[in-house]
C-alpha cells in the first residue's frame, strides 16, 4: 500500500494512518537502507510513502507510550483511547482510567495484582495517586462513603466475557478486607458469589464463567465502616439455556451441567445441544465448593438435597421424548418411554400418568364444560420446555431470598437507624448478535438507561471541573439517548408497551405486534421498520449503533406462562421445595385469564402482579435506576480484547466496538464540546513554540526568563506582604517579651529581697539570742536564790507536821480520800418496796498478790515517760522515783487550787505506797490537808476537770505522780502498792489524749504480773467511759487478784447465774452476757436492777457502770457505820420495757422469764389493778400452764397462793377466791383448743403489756422551766410502748401523750430561742429520753402503713402518682415496688380509692400501729388558729445543750405546714419552668435548643425519668437495678454524640437547688460516671469546669473535675458504664480494683479506672510482675461458655461490657433471669509467641510459659520422641515432689500428669517408671523452678513450640483428613495430620488473604483474591482462631511499618 503524506516525518516519529476501517491506526516511520520512507503500523503492517496527498497526522507524544489516565491523551479521540488501551495491554497493565472510569481489559491470565499487599496498598489512598486498579474505586466508594456519609454504588458492565463477575468479587473481597472485622456476616457476602454462579452462570462462546442473569448487591455498612449485612437483587435470569445451548461450544448452566456429567452421566442433558467440557475447571471441587458455599450460607443438608432433587428432575425431563399420533383426527402425542420419565416423575413427587397427561394435553373452559385437547409433539416438547424453565427460575428466586435472608440483618438499633451502603452492579452489557431476541431488547434498554445515567454524570462531573479551575464557561449542550428511551418505554404508544398489550390479546401474534409497532413508529428516524411483510425483523438507533431484532417468538417469552394444568400437577407434589417456589401460583388456586389462553402468568415475587416479563423487568429497572440515582456513582467498563479468550491478544475492531457500547465515545465527545485540551505548562510550551517571535525556545532562554522575572516580581510583592505581617506580629512579640522579661526581672527582685530578708532576720536572731543568753544568766541566779528560800521554808514546815504525829490511816481510807473530788452523782430514781425474796449475794475469795519485777528503761521508744517528762514536767522534775515532797506539780496547770490539790495527792501518793511514814497524830480526821487547803473546791473544779476537761488536768497529774514513782523503785512493797493504785485508778478514769499513747507504751513495758492486767483495764475504762463513783470493797480486792469479780444475777424464773465483772463493766454487758448464757433472743427491754435493803432501781440496759451501783450501796452502809463487805445488794435481771410491736412468739425463753416476773409481781402486789377480774384471768391461765387442764381444788388453792397477794385474800375469802380461778379456768378458750403453754404464757405476758403499760415504763425526774401552766413543776416523764406521760410524785397523770401525736424529736448543743407556748422541762437524763422516744418513732414509722398528706398533689396527667389533698388519709402498700430509701412509697388514698407512688416529703408517716382514730386525724389537720384553743395538739421535742451543761427538753405545739399561696408577679411565673432548677417533674422536651427540632433524637433526649428515678426524684420499683437505670442514661448519649450534653444538662440541672442531700448525692454519682464516659462539648466544658469547682467541698467534685479533665484529650468510650464502675461509686469508692488471674493459678488486684484501655493494662500488670517486655500478652475474659481476647485498643470496661452483653441478644439469654449478671474472670497471659527464649524472663517463663505449655504437651499435640518424653517425664515429676523420692511409687497414678496422653499406651506403667526414676536422677541438684525452665527449653526447638491447636473438621479439601489439626504460630497457619501429627501444608501468613468466623464455621482463603483456595471448618472455636490469626498480622504489620514503611513485603516466609 502506498500513503500520501504532505508531513516530512522524520526517523522513528509516530503518526497516524489510515487503517481501511474507520479508526485510523498508529504507525511509525522507518527508513530503509535505499532511503526510502516506510510506515510501520500497530499491527506490524508497512506502507509505502508518496509526496501527493495529505493523509498522515503526527501522533501526540501522550498517544505513543500510553498514559494511567486518558483525559490527559492528546488525540482525544476514538484513535487515541483505542491505541492507548493497546499500548498498555502489550506492557500487561489492564487498568486504565478515563477520568473517573476505570477501564478493566480482560487479559485471560492470571497476574500477581490481587494479594493482601495490594489491598492494604490501595486502602487509604486517593485516586490517582497509584496507577489504575480496581481496588482504587472500591477504596474511593469507601471513602466517600464514611467522608461524606452517602450511599455509594459501582456500575461495571460490559460484554459477556470482559470480567464483569471477577470485578465485582474483587470490589467484594476489598471491601470485606478494609472493613477489617473478618467477620462472619463478610463471609457469607462473599460465598453469595459461588452459589449464584452456579445456578446463574454457563459457560458461552465469549466466555467460559458467563453470567446469565443481572445483579445489584448492596452491602450495609455501620457508622464505624463495618460490613453489617447486604442485600441482593437478580434481573432476567436467561431460562432458556436450561433447555437450548446456543451453539455446539456452549453448556447449560453450571450446576446442571454438573449434575449432567458427574451425577447420573447424562450424555444429552437437554433437548437440544451436547454437554462439553470446560478446559482448566475441575467440576468435582467446584461441587465442593459450592457445597461449601450452601452450609456457610445456612442451607441446611435437607435444602441442599432437595434442591439436587429438583436439578435431577429437570435433567431427566431434558432426555424426555415425545412421540406423535393421531388421536380423532387430530394430532396428538405420547410420552416416549423411558426411565427418564418415571425418574423425573419421581424425583418430583408425582404420578407418572399425571405428569404424562399435563405435558401432552391441554385443557380450556367451554361455555359449558372443560375440554381437553391433546397436543402435538412439537406442542409437547414446548410444555415440557416451559415446565423445566418456570421450575428453575422459582428455585433461582427461592436461592436468592434464601441468601438475602442470611445476609441481610435488620438494623438492631430500631427502625429509624439509618445505615450506608455500597452498591455493585453487575449487568449486561450491551448486545448486537447477528440474531437478537426478545432477551437482548430488554438487555439493550437496560443499558440505555444505564447510559442515560452514565452520560448525565460524566457532565456533572465536566461542570464541577471547570468551576474547580474558576473557567468563565456556557452551558454545553449534548446529544443523549432521550429519543431512544422515548421510543421503547417514554411514549405512550412505545415498543414495549405495543409488545405487552398485544401479549395479552388471545389472538396477538408476532405479526399482528410487528404490524402495530410498524404503523406507529415507522415514521420517525430512531425505530427503522421492517422491509416488507415477510420480513420479521425491526431495527432500533441505539447509542452504541443500530440492532436489528427478530420478532418471532417476542410474544411467547413476554408472557413467559404456564399452564393451568402445570399448575394443577404441582398442586398434587408432595416435594415440599416444588410447592415452596410455586406457593403463589397455588395460593391463587389457578386464576383464569382469557387473554392470555387460561395460563398464569409468573411472577418474580408474590407482591408485584406484573402480567408480562417486560413489565417486570422495567419495574425491576426503574427501582434500580431510582436507588442509583440518589448515590454517588462510579463507574468500571470491562473490556475483552478478543473473542478467542487468547492473552496478550488485541482485537481492534472488537475493542473500538465495546467503546462505543460503553459509552466511552460520549465522554470524549462531553469534553470535546468543552475544553478538551489540558497541557502542563511544558507541554503547551513544547506544542506551540512556534508561536513565538524568536526561533529560540530553550525553556532557559526568552520565555522561561519573562516568566521567571514575572515570578520575581510576584515573588517580591508576596514578599512585601508577607514582610508586612512580619512587622506587625513582631511588635506583638516584642510586647510579648518586654512583659516576660519585666515578670522575670520582678521575680528575681523578689527573690534577692527574700534574700536580704533572711540576712537581716539572722542577724536580729543573733543580737536577741545574745541579749537573751545574758538575761537567763541573771533569772537562774534570781530562781537559785528563790528555791532555796523556798526549800527552807518547806523543811520548816515538815518539821512541824512530823512532830505532830498523827494518827496512822488505812490504805483504803487513803485511796477513798485521794478520790474524793470525784463527783457523787444524783442516785438513779427507782421504786420504792421490797425485793424479791430468795437470793443470796456471791462472796469472793482473797488470791495472794505477785510481787513484780521493778525494772523500766524506754528512753529509746517513740513514746516513752521519759520523752514525756522531758517535754512537760515542770522545773528540774524527772521521770524516776523519789520519797521527798514535790515543790510544785509535774505538769503545769493555771488554776492555783489545782496546783494545790496536785501536791495534796502526791503527799497521800506517798503515804499509800510507803515512800514516807504515816502521820502520827491520833483522833485527828483523815484527809485533814486535804479537806484544810481544798475546802469547798471539791464540788466545783476538782469534779470538773476529772470529768470533762480537755485540756491538761489533775488526772494526767495523778498518772504521772504515780508513775514516777513505780520508774526506778527499788522498794518492791512500795512497787507493788504503786501498781495496785495504778490499776484502780486505770478502773475509775482514763488519762487525757495527751498521755495516753505514753501510759500504753509505760503498760507494755511493765512487769508481766501487772502490764497486761493494767493495759486491760485501761482499755476497757476508755471504751465504757469514765465512772461516777469511787471504787468499792470487791473492786479492790479483785485488784490485788487481778482477776474478774463474780457476781450472781437472779433470773425472774428463780435461777440465778454467775458472769464475771470488772470496774469498767456496764450494765449493757451484763445483759448481753446474760442473754448469750441463758439463750435469749429478743434482749430489747431487760434491764439488770440492783436491789438494796427495800430499795430496788434500774440500771438499764446502757452504759452505766455496776461498780459504781455497788460502790452506792457500799457508801450507805459506811454511813450506817457497818463494814463495806457485809454490803447486802442483790442483781435482777427483769423486763423493764416492751416495744409497741412485740410478739411474745418470736422467743420462748424470754416469754417465759417475763411470765415468771408477771405472776411474782401479781403475788407481791408490784401490779395492782381495780378490777379483779384481772387477776382471775392471769390466774386462770398461771392455773393452766402450771396444771393443765386438770381442775382440782388443791391446784386451785395453790395457784391463788402463789398470784392472789394476801391483802387481796383477806379482803374476799380465799375460798372465793378459789372458786373464780376454777370457774375462769374452766371457761378458758384454750381448755378446748389445747393450746401450748408456751403460747398461754404468751398470752399472760400481752395481757400484762396491754393492761400496765406504766408498769413497763422508763421513769425521768423532769422540772418545768416554762411552758404552759401544770399543776406541778416538778415531775415525773414516763415513757412506754403506748407514749409519754407526765405524772407526779402520786401517779396521779398530768399529760398524756399517744406516739401518733408527736412528730418528731430534736437534739442540739446549743440553747434555741424557745417559741411562746412550749413546753422547757430540765433533766439530768434527757439525752437519754430522746433517744429513746426517737427508737420508737423510728420503729413505728418503719413498720406503719398510715400516713396523713401534708399538701396537695395533683399528678392526673401521670398514672404512676397517686393525687390526693391536704389531710387525706393513705395507706401505705409494702410491696417492695418502690424503696423509701429513695423518697418513694406506694399508697392508697382511702378518700379516693386509688392507688400510686407517695413522695415521703409530701406526707407525714404516722407512727402507730393501729389505724388512727378520727380524733387524731382530726387534731392533725387543725390550722395554726384552730390550734390555740386545741386541748391536744402534735408535738415535736427539741433536745439541746444549755450554757450550763444540762440536758434540756423542750416540747412545742406545732402545726403542719400549710401549702404556700403565691400572688402578684410570682402567681404568674409559677406555671413556667425553671430550666436551671432541681423538678420532680419529668420535661416534656430536651433542653438544649440544638436537639428540639431533631426529631430522631429529641424522644431519646427528653428521657429525665432515668435521671430522676436513679437520684430518687422518681418513684422506682424496688426490683430495679442500678446498671439498668444507667444504661438507659447514657446508653443513647454513647451512641449519639449531640446527647451527651443533654445528660450533662439534665444531671447538673437536677443537683442546682435540691434541697435533699440524698437526692444530690446520687447526682453525684452520676456525674462522676458520667465524667467517665464522654466530655461535654467545649461550650459546655467550662461550664461544667465552674460547676464543679464551685463545690470544693463535695467529695467527688475534685475527682469529677480531675476525670473530666483527663477524658477532654481522650476518646470517648463507647458503651455505657459497667457494673464494677456502679457497684463502686455506689459503695462511696472512687477506686476501682480489679482481679486479675494468672495461668500459674494466682491472682492479684490492680488499679484500673474507667478510661483505662486494654494496652495500658497490659503494660500495668508487666510492670508490676517485672516482665522483660509487655510485647505478646493480652487480656482474655473467661465466661462460662468461652474465652475471648479483649482488644488493645478499646476500653477495659468496654470490652467487659461488650462481651458480657453480647450473649444476652441471645434466645436463651433473655430467658434468664433480669438483672442477673453473667459471672466473669479477667485472665492474663500469653497471646503471641514471638522472641520467647526459656531462661531469658524467669517471671514468664514460671507465672506464664510454663504452665501454658505444659498442657498442650500433656493432650498430645506436639510430635516428640520416646527420649525426649522420658526426659521431660523426670523434670515434671521434679516440678511435682520436689525432692521427696517417697513419691517413685506413685508414678503410676501419675503418667497422665507426665506424659502426653497418646503416648501412654506405648509403655507399660512399670516401664514409664523405670525411664523416669532414671531421668529424675540424672537431673539431680536442681529446683522445681530451674526444671521448669529445663522443659520449657526441652520443647522450644520443636516447630509447634508456643502454638495454638485447634481440632476442626472439614470437606473442602479431599486430600486432608476430615478432622485435621490447625496450628497457629508466629511462623504461619499449619495444617496437621492428629494421627501421624506430620505437616500437611505451611501457610506463611503473607499467603492468607482472609478468613472469617462464624458460631461453628472458620474460613480461610489462602492465595491471591482471585483463584485462592478456600478451606471451610467446622468448630466452635472460629473467633480465637480469627482473633489469634489478626493479633499475629497485626503484630508484623507494625514491625513492617516501624522497620521498612515502603517495602511490601512484611511477613516472614
Amino acid at each position: 500500500m502506498i500513503l500520501n503524506h504532505g508531513v516530512s516525518c522524520s526517523q522513528g516519529e509516530w503518526v497516524w494512518v489510515d487503517s481501511g476501517t474507520e479508526v485510523p491506526i498508529g504507525a511509525r516511520v522507518k527508513v530503509t537502507d535505499t532511503g526510502h520512507q516506510l510506515l510501520v503500523d500497530d499491527e506490524g503492517k508497512e506502507y509505502k510513502l508518496s509526496q501527493k496527498e495529505d493523509s498522515i497526522r503526527v501522533m501526540h507524544p501522550t498517544s505513543v507510550e500510553g498514559v494511567d489516565d486518558m483525559i490527559r491523551l492528546g488525540d482525544l479521540n476514538e484513535a487515541g483511547l483505542l491505541r492507548n488501551l493497546l499500548v498498555r495491554h502489550r506492557q500487561g497493565i489492564i487498568y486504565t482510567y478515563i477520568g473517573s472510569v476505570l477501564v478493566a481489559v480482560n487479559p485471560y491470565q492470571e497476574l500477581p495484582l490481587y494479594t493482601a499487599d495490594q489491598v492494604r496498598r490501595y486502602h487509604g489512598r486517593r485516586l490517582g495517586e497509584l496507577p489504575p486498579h480496581v481496588f482504587a474505586i472500591a477504596d474511593t466508594c469507601y471513602f466517600n462513603m464514611r467522608r461524606h456519609n452517602r450511599d455509594q454504588c459501582c456500575i461495571i458492565s460490559g460484554e459477556s466475557g470482559a470480567g464483569k463477575t471477577e470485578s465485582t468479587k474483587l470490589v467484594l473481597q476489598f471491601l470485606a478486607a478494609v472493613s477489617g472485622q473478618h467477620s462472619w456476616i463478610e463471609q457469607q457476602i462473599l460465598e453469595a458469589n459461588p452459589i449464584l454462579e452456579a445456578f446463574g452462570n454457563a459457560k458461552t462462546i465469549r466466555n467460559d464463567n458467563s453470567s446469565r442473569f443481572g445483579k445489584y448487591v448492596e452491602i450495609f455498612f455501620s457508622k464505624d465502616g463495618v460490613i453489617e449485612g447486604a442485600r441482593l437483587e437478580q434481573y432476567l435470569l436467561e431460562k432458556s439455556r436450561v433447555c437450548h445451548q446456543v451453539g455446539p461450544v456452549t453448556q447449560n448452566l453450571n450446576l446442571i451441567h454438573f449434575k449432567c456429567r458427574k451425577l447420573y452421566n447424562l450424555r444429552p442433558c437437554v433437548l437440544k445441544g451436547d454437554c462439553v467440557v470446560c478446559d482448566g475447571r475441575d467440576d468435582a471441587k467446584d461441587y465442593t465448593r459450592i457445597r461449601t458455599a450452601l452450609k456457610i450460607l445456612t442451607f441446611t443438608e435437607t435444602h441442599c438435597w432437595a434442591i439436587l432433587k429438583l436439578l435431577s428432575a429437570l435433567l431427566h425431563l431434558g432426555n424426555v421424548s415425545f412421540e406423535a399420533s393421531i388421536l380423532d383426527n387430530m394430532e396428538s402425542s405420547d410420552v416416549s418411554s423411558s426411565d427418564h420419565f418415571t425418574i423425573a416423575a419421581k424425583l418430583l413427587e408425582v404420578q407418572p400418568a399425571s405428569l404424562g397427561m399435563s405435558l401432552t394435553y391441554r385443557s380450556f373452559m367451554t361455555n359449558r364444560e372443560r375440554v381437553s385437547k391433546p397436543l402435538s409433539s412439537e406442542q409437547a416438547a414446548d410444555c415440557r420446555d416451559a415446565f423445566v424453565k418456570a421450575i428453575y427460575g422459582k428455585l433461582f428466586i427461592w436461592i436468592v431470598g434464601r441468601i438475602n435472608s442470611a445476609i441481610h440483618k435488620t438494623p438492631t438499633n430500631g427502625p429509624k437507624y439509618v445505615r450506608n451502603s455500597i452498591g455493585l452492579l453487575d449487568i449486561f452489557g450491551f448486545e448486537n448478535f447477528a440474531s437478537n431476541s426478545f432477551e437482548q431488547l430488554c438487555i439493550n434498554f437496560a443499558n440505555e438507561q444505564l447510559q442515560q445515567f452514565f452520560v448525565r454524570h460524566v457532565f456533572k462531573l465536566e461542570q464541577e471541573e471547570y468551576t474547580k479551575e474558576d473557567i468563565v464557561w456556557k452551558n454545553i449542550t449534548f446529544n443523549d439517548n432521550t429519543q431512544t428511551l422515548d421510543l421503547l418505554v417514554g411514549k405512550p404508544l412505545n415498543v414495549l408497551a405495543l409488545i405487552d398489550e398485544e401479549s395479552h390479546f388471545p389472538k396477538g401474534t408476532d405479526v399482528t405486534m410487528l404490524n402495530k409497532m410498524n404503523q406507529v413508529h415507522a415514521k420517525g428516524n430512531i425505530y427503522i421498520p421492517s422491509k416488507n411483510t415477510h420480513d420479521m425483523e425491526f431495527g432500533i438507533r441505539h447509542f452504541a449503533g443500530v440492532v436489528y431484532y427478530d420478532s418471532r417468538g417476542f410474544l411467547e417469552k413476554n408472557r413467559d406462562t404456564l399452564s393451568s394444568d402445570i399448575i394443577k400437577l404441582i398442586d398434587t407434589t408432595t416435594n415440599k421445595l416444588l410447592r415452596q417456589i410455586f406457593e403463589a401460583q397455588l395460593s391463587a388456586n389457578v386464576v383464569k385469564n382469557p387473554a392470555s389462553n387460561n395460563r398464569i402468568v409468573m411472577t418474580p415475587k408474590s407482591s408485584l402482579r406484573v402480567s408480562t416479563l417486560s413489565g417486570q423487568f422495567r419495574q425491576s429497572l426503574d427501582s434500580l435506576m431510582k436507588a442509583l440515582s440518589i448515590c454517588q456513582p462510579h463507574f468500571i467498563r470491562c473490556f475483552k480484547p478478543n473473542d478467542n479468550k487468547k492473552s496478550m491478544c488485541f482485537d481492534r475492531n472488537l475493542c473500538i466496538r465495546q467503546l462505543r457500547y460503553s459509552g466511552m465515545i460520549d465522554t470524549i465527545r462531553i469534553r470535546k464540546l468543552g475544553y478538551p485540551i489540558r497541557h502542563t505548562f511544558k507541554q503547551f510550551l513544547q506544542r506551540y513554540r512556534v508561536l513565538l517571535k524568536t526561533t529560540v525556545c530553550d525553556p532557559k532562554t526568552s520565555f522561561v526568563k519573562k516568566r521567571r522575572a514575572a515570578v520575581v516580581i510576584q515573588k517580591h510583592w508576596r514578599g512585601y506582604e508577607d514582610k508586612k505581617q512580619y512587622r506587625k506580629l513582631q511588635r506583638g512579640f516584642q510586647r510579648l517579651q518586654s512583659k516576660i522579661r519585666g515578670r522575670l526581672s520582678r521575680l528575681h527582685y523578689l527573690k534577692e529581697l527574700a534574700a536580704a530578708v533572711t540576712m537581716q532576720s539572722q542577724v536580729r536572731g543573733y543580737l536577741a539570742r545574745k541579749s537573751y543568753k545574758s538575761k537567763r544568766e541573771a533569772v537562774t541566779v534570781l530562781q537559785a536564790h528563790t528555791r532555796g528560800m523556798l526549800a527552807r521554808k518547806t523543811t520548816n514546815k515538815m518539821r512541824t507536821d512530823a512532830a505532830a504525829e498523827p494518827e496512822p490511816v488505812s490504805e483504803q481510807e487513803m485511796v477513798e480520800t485521794m478520790f474524793e473530788f470525784l463527783p457523787h452523782k444524783v442516785s438513779v430514781g427507782g421504786q420504792e418496796g421490797p425485793a424479791p425474796e430468795g437470793f443470796e449475794v456471791m462472796l469472793t475469795t482473797n488470791v495472794p498478790v505477785e510481787l513484780p519485777v521493778v525494772e523500766y528503761d524506754d528512753e529509746d521508744e517513740e513514746f516513752s515517760f521519759i520523752k514525756f517528762s522531758a517535754l512537760h514536767f515542770q522545773g528540774s522534775a524527772t521521770h524516776s522515783h523519789i520519797t521527798q515532797r514535790l515543790r510544785q506539780p509535774l505538769l503545769y496547770h493555771e488554776d492555783e487550787g489545782d496546783t494545790l490539790a496536785c501536791l495534796t495527792v502526791w503527799w497521800i501518793i506517798l503515804r499509800f505506797m510507803g515512800d514516807i511514814a504515816e502521820p502520827k497524830q491520833i483522833n485527828q480526821e483523815p484527809s485533814t490537808v486535804i479537806q484544810k487547803n481544798l475546802g469547798q473546791r471539791q464540788n466545783r473544779r476538782l469534779s470538773n476537770l476529772v470529768g470533762l476537761d480537755q485540756v491538761l488536768n489533775i488526772r494526767d497529774e495523778i498518772y504521772c505522780q504515780i508513775i514516777k514513782q513505780l520508774v526506778n523503785n527499788k522498794n518492791q512493797k512500795s512497787s507493788l502498792r504503786g501498781w495496785v493504785l495504778l490499776s484502780i485508778c486505770l478502773g475509775i478514769f482514763p488519762p487525757t489524749e495527751l498521755l495516753m499513747q505514753y501510759l500504753e507504751s509505760f503498760l507494755r513495758r511493765g512487769p508481766s504480773s501487772y502490764g497486761p492486767y493494767c493495759a486491760e483495764r485501761l482499755r476497757r475504762i476508755v471504751a465504757n467511759g469514765e465512772r461516777g463513783e469511787l471504787p468499792c470493797w470487791i473492786e479492790l480486792q479483785a485488784v490485788k487478784t487481778k482477776k474478774p469479780t463474780q457476781v450472781s444475777v437472779a433470773l425472774m424464773d428463780g435461777l440465778s447465774v454467775s458472769l464475771p465483772v470488772d470496774s469498767a463493766c456496764t450494765s449493757a454487758e451484763v445483759c448481753q452476757a446474760l442473754a448469750k448464757k441463758v439463750n435469749i433472743k429478743d434482749t430489747y427491754g431487760f434491764s439488770l436492777y440492783i436491789g438494796f435493803y427495800e430499795k430496788v432501781w434500774s440500771l438499764g440496759s446502757g452504759g452505766k457502770h455496776v461498780m459504781d451501783a455497788i460502790s452506792q450501796c457500799e457508801q450507805e452502809v459506811r454511813r450506817k457505820g457497818e463494814e463495806e463487805q457485809h454490803a447486802s445488794w442483790r442483781l435482777y435481771f427483769r423486763k423493764e420495757l416492751f416495744t409497741p410491736w412485740h410478739d411474745s412468739s418470736i422467743d420462748a425463753v424470754s416469754t417465759d422469764l417475763i411470765y415468771r416476773q408477771v405472776i411474782r409481781g401479781l403475788k407481791s402486789g408490784e401490779y395492782h389493778s381495780e378490777k379483779e377480774d384481772d387477776f382471775v384471768q392471769l390466774a386462770a391461765m398461771y392455773y393452766y400452764v402450771t396444771f393443765g387442764s386438770t381442775n382440782s381444788v388443791e391446784n386451785a388453792k395453790k395457784v391463788v397462793g402463789e398470784c392472789i397477794t394476801t391483802e387481796l385474800i383477806e379482803t374476799k375469802s380465799q375460798g372465793k377466791w378459789i372458786q373464780l380461778v376454777t370457774a375462769a379456768h374452766t371457761q378458758g378458750p384454750y381448755i378446748n383448743s389445747r393450746r401450748s403453754t408456751d403460747s398461754v404464757k404468751g398470752d399472760v405476758v400481752d395481757y400484762a403489756r396491754q393492761k400496765w403499760p406504766i408498769f413497763f415504763s422508763k421513769f425521768y425526774e423532769v422540772t418545768q422551766m416554762s411552758g404552759p401552766p401544770l399543776s406541778k413543776s416538778n415531775f415525773i416523764v414516763a415513757i412506754n410502748w403506748n407514749g409519754i406521760s407526765f405524772q407526779d410524785e402520786k401517779e396521779k397523770k398530768l399529760l398524756e401523750l399517744p406516739y401518733p401525736e408527736v412528730t418528731g424529736v430534736n437534739k442540739s448543743r446549743y440553747e434555741q430561742a424557745i417559741p411562746r407556748g412550749q413546753f422547757l422541762l430540765q433533766s439530768v437524763e434527757a439525752g437519754e429520753m430522746a433517744d429513746l422516744i426517737q427508737w420508737y418513732l423510728e420503729g413505728l414509722k418503719e413498720r406503719s402503713v398510715y400516713a396523713v398528706a401534708l399538701q396537695d398533689v395533683n399528678r392526673q396527667d401521670d398514672p404512676t402518682f397517686l393525687s390526693y389533698k391536704r389531710g387525706d388519709m393513705l395507706v401505705i402498700l409494702k410491696d417492695g415496688e418502690y424503696s423509701p430509701d429513695r423518697g418513694w412509697i406506694k399508697g392508697t388514698n382511702e378518700r379516693t380509692g386509688n392507688t400510686g407512688a407517695i413522695s415521703t416529703d409530701t406526707v407525714l408517716i404516722l407512727p402507730t400501729l393501729d389505724k388512727p382514730s378520727n380524733t387524731t386525724l382530726s387534731l392533725l389537720n387543725l390550722s395554726p388558729d384552730q390550734r390555740t384553743v386545741a386541748q391536744n395538739a402534735p408535738y415535736i421535742f427539741w433536745l439541746y445543750y444549755s450554757q450550763d451543761s444540762k440536758l434540756t427538753l423542750a416540747i412545742s405545739l406545732v402545726s403542719l405546714r400549710q401549702p404556700g399561696k403565691e400572688g402578684g408577679r410570682g402567681a404568674q411565673a409559677r406555671g413556667r419552668e425553671k430550666l436551671w432548677a432541681a423538678s420532680k417533674e419529668p420535661i416534656k422536651q430536651p433542653l438544649l435548643k440544638s436537639l428540639v427540632g431533631n426529631t430522631d433524637l429529641s424522644h431519646l433526649a427528653s428521657f429525665p425519668s432515668p435521671i430522676l428515678k436513679y437520684m430518687g426524684d422518681y418513684p422506682i420499683k424496688q426490683v430495679r437495678q442500678p446498671i439498668e437505670l444507667t444504661d438507659q442514661i447514657f446508653g443513647p448519649a454513647t451512641q449519639h454524640v449531640p446527647l451527651q450534653d443533654e445528660v450533662y444538662c439534665q444531671i447538673m440541672r437536677q443537683m442546682t437547688s435540691n434541697n435533699s442531700r440524698y437526692v444530690v448525692d446520687y447526682g453525684w454519682q452520676l456525674l462522676w460516671l458520667c465524667t467517665g464516659l464522654f466530655p461535654p462539648s467545649q461550650i459546655l466544658l467550662k461550664y461544667t469546669q465552674r460547676f464543679l469547682e464551685s463545690r470544693p467541698r463535695e467529695p467527688l467534685a475534685a475527682d469529677c473535675l480531675q476525670r473530666l479533665q483527663m477524658l477532654v484529650s481522650m476518646e470517648s468510650r463507647k458503651l455505657p458504664p459497667h457494673q464494677v464502675e456502679v457497684d463502686a461509686i455506689q459503695q462511696d469508692s472512687n477506686q476501682i480494683f480489679h482481679k486479675v488471674h494468672f495461668p500459674n493459678d494466682k491472682t492479684e488486684l490492680f488499679e484500673v479506672t474507667s478510661t483505662s484501655r486494654i494496652r495500658d493494662l497490659v503494660r500495668n500488670i508487666a510492670y508490676k510482675l517485672i516482665l522483660a517486655s509487655a510485647d505478646g500478652y493480652s487480656l482474655f475474659m473467661k465466661t462460662p461458655n468461652k474465652v475471648v481476647s479483649l482488644q488493645d485498643q478499646n476500653y477495659f470496661f468496654d470490652s467487659l461490657r461488650e462481651t458480657i452483653d453480647q450473649p444476652k441478644k441471645t434466645k436463651r439469654a433473655r430467658e434468664v433471669k433480669k438483672g442477673a449478671t453473667m459471672p466473669y474472670l479477667v485472665l492474663f497471659m500469653r497471646k503471641l509467641w514471638f522472641n520467647v527464649t526459656p531462661g531469658r524472663d524467669l517471671t514468664a517463663d514460671l507465672t506464664f510459659h510454663f504452665p501454658q505449655e505444659l498442657p498442650k504437651y500433656l493432650r498430645g499435640y506436639h510430635k516428640c520422641t520416646k527420649e525426649e518424653m522420658t526426659s521431660l517425664a523426670g523434670l515434671l515429676f521434679r516440678v511435682k515432689v520436689d525432692t521427696d523420692r517417697s513419691q517413685f511409687v506413685m508414678i503410676p497414678r501419675m503418667l497422665k500428669e507426665l506424659v502426653p496422653a497418646d503416648e501412654m499406651k506405648t509403655m507399660s506403667p512399670e516401664d514409664w517408671k523405670k525411664h523416669i526414676i532414671a531421668s529424675y536422677n540424672k537431673q539431680a541438684g536442681i529446683t522445681m523452678d530451674e526444671a521448669k525452665v529445663a522443659f520449657l527449653k526441652g520443647i522450644c526447638h520443636w516447630p509447634t513450640f508456643g502454638c495454638a491447636f485447634f481440632e476442626v473438621k472439614q470437606t473442602s479439601e479431599p486430600s486432608y483428613p476430615s478432622i485435621i489439626q490447625i496450628a497457629i504460630s508466629k511462623q504461619g497457619v499449619n495444617f496437621i495430620n492428629p494421627k501421624t501429627k506430620e505437616f500437611l501444608v505451611m501457610h506463611p501468613f503473607n499467603r492468607i488473604t482472609n478468613w472469617s468466623s462464624g458460631s461453628t464455621y472458620f474460613h480461610i482463603t489462602i492465595g491471591n483474591l482471585v483463584k485462592g483456595n478456600t478451606l471451610l471448618c467446622e468448630t466452635s472455636l472460629g473467633y480465637k482462631m480469627d482473633d489469634l490469626l489478626s493479633s499475629y498480622v497485626n503484630m508484623y504489620e507494625m514491625q513492617r511499618q516501624a522497620v521498612r514503611p515502603r517495602n511490601n513485603s512484611m511477613f516472614p516466609t
